[in-house]
């Protein structure tokens, strides 16, 4: 194994995971000196229910300063503003998000602001700006993910100007994560298959671009076997208590890993998809992770094909030459989305055009691939993936992503290479 001269690793987050892990929240409470935090999180995880199960386990010890509720799938800048305005008008000393990514971003957006005590969020996007630690932060996912709750990224959208603000310091870091199986079971089938693509494509790109390093591989392999070895388990048992604690775990084992070693490619087109079109983060993974695999192969495809064994199992290894097994990740990854296509009705998505809105037309317009290419093109995501792209390749990569249609290795030239 190749060992890189120099890297770095850091993840300072105490993460506790059990069937009853939000139990020890009033005692991460205390050792942090929080006597009143408030709760972030959003309708539909208040609907479920879930926030009552954190109520009832800290109310007893602290005094709840504020809860809200109605953070946005998508949080921007003014989301984040008012709930920094929130926490200065009750006083609290602390934030729980309880959700997922979009619960866990606004969050760590707004404890920007009040830790800062400013007003305004795009002075600090980018990374390297923040000096200091932030006030107490705990994060308790309701999806089996992001990774959120234990990264040092934030993503926030600006409205205005149609892109998503990336944010990103080690002091971003939760305090603690907590993993709970009893706040995933009651996810529905679509989006707990989305979310849990959401991990792979984390685990997949930090194991393949350029910032790896062995320690955030262990975690990036790990990640991909719990995922194989208890999704479809958890979407044909909903109440898998087990396989929900399994996945809740892989995620957070991918956070850890592409908050050390980065992402590439298929986040860039993603970022830029939601962004501009509204989709999941987790759709756009489902759909992009085999084209960026797929275009990224002629430069790291032997990184590729050591996935095999995590993602299929040794007897399929055992049966693919070894120079095919880069290609057989591809059609396995290809091979998921169709059984996930399957198991959910067909609300799991396969390619763009099958995306649509409440108003039953596609979401991702094929007008609109130019454009998502051209804020792709700004994505700092790209400095991190193994191959060069242009304008060109985006909207190629999208077409395809669009249709369904694998690439064309043949058209992938950049590097002087051109595979035949």
């Amino acid at each position: 194994m190749h060992l890189p001269g120099y890297f770095e690793f850091c993840c300072p987050v105490q993460i506790i995971a059990g069937h009853r892990a939000i139990d020890n929240l009033p005692a991460l409470l205390k050792k942090r000196h929080v006597r009143k935090p408030m709760l972030v999180t959003d309708q539909g995880v208040l609907g479920a229910r879930l926030v009552d199960v954190v109520t009832a386990a800290i109310s007893q010890s602290v005094a709840i300063g504020q809860v809200v509720d109605d953070i946005p799938s998508d949080p921007d800048l003014e989301t984040v503003r008012r709930i920094a305005r929130c926490y200065r008008k009750n006083d609290c000393d602390g934030l729980v998000a309880v959700g997922g990514g979009s619960v866990m971003d606004a969050a760590k957006g707004a404890n920007l602001l009040v830790s800062e005590k400013k007003d305004d969020l795009l002075w600090l996007a980018g990374s390297g700006h923040l000096k200091r630690p932030l006030r107490p932060l705990f994060t308790i996912p309701t999806t089996a993910g992001t990774g959120s709750e234990v990264t040092q990224v934030a993503v926030i959208t600006d409205h205005d100007r149609h892109v998503k603000l990336p944010f990103a310091s080690r002091y971003l870091m939760p305090d603690a994560a907590v993993l709970d199986s009893r706040m995933t079971l009651t996810l529905p089938p679509p989006v707990t298959a989305a979310t849990a693509m959401d991990a792979l494509t984390h685990a997949i790109e930090a194991f393949t671009c350029l910032a790896k390093n062995p320690i955030s591989d262990a975690h990036a392999l790990f990640a991909i076997e719990l995922i194989r070895e208890n999704l479809i388990a958890v979407l044909n048992d909903a109440d898998d208590a087990k396989g929900r604690l399994a996945l809740a775990v892989a995620a957070s084992l991918a956070g850890v890993a592409f908050s050390n070693s980065m992402v590439g490619l298929v986040h860039a087109l993603g970022h830029a998809t939601g962004a501009v079109c509204g989709v999941p983060h987790g759709n756009c993974m489902a759909v992009l992770l085999p084209y960026g695999l797929e275009y990224n192969m002629h430069k790291n495809g032997h990184l590729t094909a050591q996935l095999l064994l995590p993602l299929a199992g040794p007897r399929i290894v055992a049966q693919t030459p070894t120079h095919l097994r880069a290609r057989q990740v591809i059609s396995v990854i290809r091979r998921m989305n169709q059984s996930l296509h399957r198991i959910t009705n067909r609300q799991h998505a396969r390619c763009f055009s099958e995306i649509t809105g409440a108003d039953g037309l596609c979401q991702v317009s094929i007008e609109k691939i130019d454009h998502i290419a051209d804020i792709a093109m700004r994505d700092g995501a790209l400095l991190y993936n193994p191959e060069e792209l242009d304008h060109d390749d985006l909207v190629m990569v999208m077409s395809n992503a669009w249709s369904g249609t694998p690439l064309d290795m043949g058209r992938i030239k950049k590097g002087k290479l051109q595979i035949r």
